[in-house]
């Protein structure tokens, strides 16, 4: 494995980590965007089964092996999600939670609400617009929130948290909008 070590969950997930172990009996937790995976490491590691969704076939390869070497219940799965006709790869209604994490495609909203089973759980944290005034990270409007946009993306789901604003992320402030929002029973 070349990367190294995965970052350090957020610490939005963290504060979640008690309503989504309330999920587990519903379904998967489905990672999307997940990179090299430290949101399913985080969830594995305390007995929640993951799917883990990536672009990128070669950090699944290396997600695969940490979680092979650690018997941890992820299931890498290559899937480029902005690709035209591509799918995600669970039926509706069969997750518990889904994550998004520093990723912003708004045309999958609408199939991502629909993974969740009732009573599933959206954990979703990605960049606001504000990010721009900061001089380094996105800077693409279409990666990035409109104030408020966030909940809106997903009309179907009650919002149990939704915030916005700047966060310290190891010393340096980013712009982040985060929402918690449940899929009524």
């Amino acid at each position: 494995m070349t990367g190294g070590e995965p970052a350090a969950p957020s610490p939005f997930l963290l504060g979640q980590l008690d309503a989504l172990a309330g999920t587990a009996r519903l379904g998967p937790a489905v990672d999307v965007a997940c990179g090299r995976g430290r949101h399913s490491l985080a969830l594995a590691s305390r007995g929640l089964r993951c799917i883990a969704l990536d672009r990128s076939r070669d950090a699944l390869v290396e997600l695969a092996a940490r979680a092979r070497s650690a018997s941890l219940p992820i299931q890498p799965v290559a899937a480029d999600l902005e690709r035209p006709g591509s799918a995600l790869p669970l039926a509706p209604g069969r997750a518990g939670a889904v994550l998004v994490f520093r990723y912003l495609w708004r045309p999958l909203a609408p199939a991502l609400a629909a993974l969740l089973a009732p009573g599933g759980l959206l954990l979703y944290e990605t960049f606001t617009r504000d990010q721009e005034k900061l001089g380094y990270g996105p800077r693409n409007p279409a990666f990035l929130l409109r104030p408020g946009e966030l909940p809106g993306l997903f009309p179907g789901l009650r919002v149990r948290l939704h915030e916005e604003g700047l966060v310290d992320a190891g010393g340096r402030p980013e712009a982040l909008a985060r929402l918690v929002a449940e899929r009524p029973g």
